[in-house]
């Protein structure tokens, strides 16, 4: 998104600057015609004003072509934001994946069911990556995606991390995303899956126990810069998107070659 935003600004300001010279060159004709007179050089006056704005134009395109390449550099953020949130993979592992989701997100479904199980081979199971999960229910998928976060925090409470997160891909499978994906009563249900206290669970989740530390993961992915979902912070380095297997690939390897 932001090289086509970068190709449409360069774009645009070529457009304008062809639309300056051809004024201006009109402008010098005129003036021309109407004195008669060249400058001591010998040079036409329309060629010098058509060299200037040439040189307009590349210096233009040159700043856009800048501003692209500074856009395209890896952000990196400052500050732990692992919190105390569910940890997938051996805790002493050199690289921290942090991600920011959403289970109505279909980007998150789709990083969840087809990428992270890439990652999980390579990198998780071996012990080269941890990674922690953290909820960003965006506002037009609630209540539905509050509910699923709240959930989750509920199945780990009674069980562990790994529950967790088995309950974690369950939801995932079974959502059709999108803020309707799935019923809450669906939740009660996939609870059983996994084998958490049903009453329990309904107690933890109807009560809205975890709403407080939902909304902390949301503010926190906020201040770390994360704008949308999926979003990814690899040892601080900002990822955003569900971005193909390729690109945390290259990410991680870079970051257990320092």
């Amino acid at each position: 998104m932001n090289n086509q935003n970068n190709n449409t600004l360069a774009i645009a300001i070529t457009f304008a600057a062809v639309v300056i010279a051809g004024a201006l060159v009109f402008f010098a004709m005129q003036m021309r015609n109407s004195s008669g007179v060249e400058n001591t050089n010998g040079q036409d006056l329309s060629q010098q004003i058509e060299e200037g704005i040439q040189s307009y134009i590349q210096k233009q395109e040159e700043e856009a072509k800048q501003a692209q390449i500074e856009a395209n550099k890896p952000k990196f953020v400052e500050g732990d934001f692992t919190d105390d949130d569910a940890i997938l993979g051996d805790p002493d592992a050199p690289v921290t994946m942090v991600e920011f989701s959403d289970y109505e997100c279909p980007f998150c479904k789709r990083h969840a069911t087809q990428t992270l199980p890439l990652i999980q081979e390579k990198y998780i199971e071996t012990g080269q990556l941890k990674m922690v999960f953290r909820d960003f229910p965006l506002g037009f998928h609630d209540p539905l995606a509050t509910e699923q976060a709240m959930a989750a925090e509920c199945v780990r409470e009674q069980t562990d991390d790994e529950t967790y997160f088995a309950y974690h891909d369950l939801i995932f499978e079974t959502t059709n995303s999108n803020g309707r994906g799935m019923e809450k009563d669906q939740l009660y249900e996939l609870a059983d899956q996994v084998g958490v206290d049903k009453a329990e669970f309904t107690e933890c989740l109807d009560s809205e126990k975890y709403k407080d530390e939902v909304a902390k993961d949301l503010a926190d992915g906020q201040s770390a810069g994360v704008s949308g979902t999926p979003g990814f912070l690899i040892n601080g380095q900002l990822v955003s998107g569900a971005q193909p297997f390729s690109v945390f690939e290259q990410i991680i390897e870079a970051e257990l070659n320092k």
